[in-house]
């Protein structure tokens, strides 16, 4: 039997963007977080999350510190339980990377090995790569901006994917189907 997922970028989508997080003490979760993914996880939708960590490739911080912010985060999530947490450590200018986003390998290693059905999952995140990470593995995406503006999205041109100011909001589009 296929599963159906809510694939989630982490800085900007579940937790404050704090340019390269390597601090736990750090993690502070955006509104309406814990409980959205808590309404995610009673409906039945395996979470994931998939996230470009850059500051590792870039020697900023280290994975174990990453780590330690995802601990953090997790800490702050009572009862939520993601299925895995995919990361990747690359520097953008790394020629040999594939599984930066907007690549969807990570979506299409959660389809091998979680049974994910693709086209039954959302991919929700606050920057045009991570709709285009869920576009480009077959998922529903969603757009996370305050400020939303069409203009500002100009790589989401001709794209199809809906767009959330709240992380409440897009659980809420999400539910709806």
């Amino acid at each position: 039997m296929a599963n159906h997922a809510v694939f989630l970028d982490r800085d900007g989508t579940l937790i404050v963007d704090k340019e390269y997080l390597s601090n736990p003490a750090g993690v502070e979760l955006l509104p309406g977080v814990a409980k959205g993914l808590l309404d995610l996880q009673e409906a039945g939708y395996m979470l994931f999350i998939v996230s470009n960590q850059s500051g590792i490739g870039r020697g900023l911080f280290t994975e174990e510190q990453m780590h330690a912010v995802n601990d953090r985060m997790l800490s702050l999530l009572p009862g939520v339980k993601f299925t895995h947490m995919y990361f990747c450590p690359d520097h953008p200018d790394d020629p040999k990377s594939n599984s930066r986003k907007p690549s969807p390998k990570f979506l299409f290693l959660a389809e091998q090995n979680y049974h994910v059905n693709l086209r039954k999952s959302w991919f929700v995140g606050d920057k045009d790569i991570d709709v285009l990470c869920g576009i480009n593995g077959g998922c529903r995406s969603i757009l996370l901006d305050g400020k939303y503006s069409a203009d500002s999205h100009k790589s989401l041109k001709g794209q199809k994917y809906q767009a959330a100011k709240t992380f409440s909001e897009a659980v809420s589009l999400i539910l709806k189907g």
